[in-house]
């Protein structure tokens, strides 16, 4: 069997954290080099060295400068939009791999099912958001078979699962996800909500997706919906539709009026879904963790088995 390509995750929150643990549990292409923070009383850094790992509590920087820096193929990045410039540059300056967990939308925006092969060569890949992991797809496969003119998206997660980083950029939030709707989903504008939910106890993650798009035969989206959430559950088993797809059509008797977009005419699709995590650190209503982390990991083993091919 092939070795194992060395990672190191920068970020020691939820996210981070959460990725450390799948990656030591799932993962027969990728193995855990070292976990990176600012906080050295960080809950992440001290279960990475309790696992026997490198750690430090220097930042990016600080591992450059550590010997298991030559060793790294991959960088996972959990920090914050604005860290990920500096950390990027650092990675670049090296010829690093980074796969970015944040916001910072630098590099192409990758979800696995719809469009990871095509960027599988890119040296800096973004995650979109968890929201984006969730609901993208869902756009995706109704465009494939019914152009969407407007998608919008309500993602719900709770608050417990919500670290500071991710708080620190809901608005980083809302305009990647709104963003990678259309780049990625195929929607030619989008709109993306997320919801902090307080509830107790806590509730899993929650999406709704409502797509306008052109006339067609319902059973087409219904399939193609039903197809993509296969695809998805491969990588993320919690990942389930809630209830069957709801529609409305609006056709010249009922036109439906969008606010600068004028009167639209075809198919609204409503997709209610629900993202069970894996409990690999938060408990399993942190579905936004696992999403995003199980979707970075699936990107990387890719990226690692393509280089490897072409090497």
């Amino acid at each position: 069997m092939a070795s194992k390509a060395k990672v190191a995750i920068v970020g020691s929150g939820n996210i981070g954290t959460d990725l450390m643990i799948k990656i030591m549990r799932t993962s027969d292409a990728l193995e855990m080099g070292v976990m990176v923070g600012i906080d050295p009383d960080s809950d992440g850094l001290a279960r990475a060295k309790k696992f026997g790992f490198a750690a430090t509590h220097e930042g990016l920087e600080g591992l450059t400068k550590m010997p298991e820096w030559k060793d790294i193929a991959v960088v996972f990045d959990a920090t914050s939009a604005g860290a990920h410039k500096h950390n990027a540059a650092l990675c670049e300056k090296d010829n690093k791999i980074i796969i970015d967990l944040t916001p910072a939308a630098i590099g192409p925006y990758v979800v696995p099912v719809v469009n990871m092969d095509q960027h599988l060569d890119a040296n800096n890949i973004n995650m979109v958001t968890c929201g984006g992991q969730a609901t993208i797809p869902m756009v995706h496969a109704v465009d494939r078979v019914a152009h969407v003119q407007y998608a919008e998206i309500v993602a719900s997660i709770s608050s417990k699962s919500a670290g500071p980083g991710t708080r620190a950029n809901i608005d980083e939030f809302t305009e990647t996800t709104s963003k990678g709707l259309e780049v990625v989903g195929g929607a030619e504008q989008g709109k993306a909500i997320i919801v902090l939910n307080p509830a107790e106890p806590p509730l899993v993650m929650r999406d709704t997706v409502y797509t306008l798009s052109e006339d067609c035969d319902q059973q087409k989206i219904v399939d193609s919906v039903n197809q993509m959430v296969t695809e998805v559950q491969s990588y993320v088993p919690g990942y389930r539709l809630k209830q069957e797809v709801q529609f409305e059509r609006f056709g010249s008797n009922n036109r439906l009026h969008i606010p600068g977009r004028g009167d639209f005419e075809g198919i609204k699709s409503s997709i209610f879904l629900e993202v069970e995590g894996a409990g690999h650190y938060l408990p399993k209503y942190a579905g936004n963790l696992d999403i995003m982390t199980s979707a970075a990991m699936r990107t990387a083993e890719r990226v690692i088995a393509r280089r490897m091919a072409t090497a």
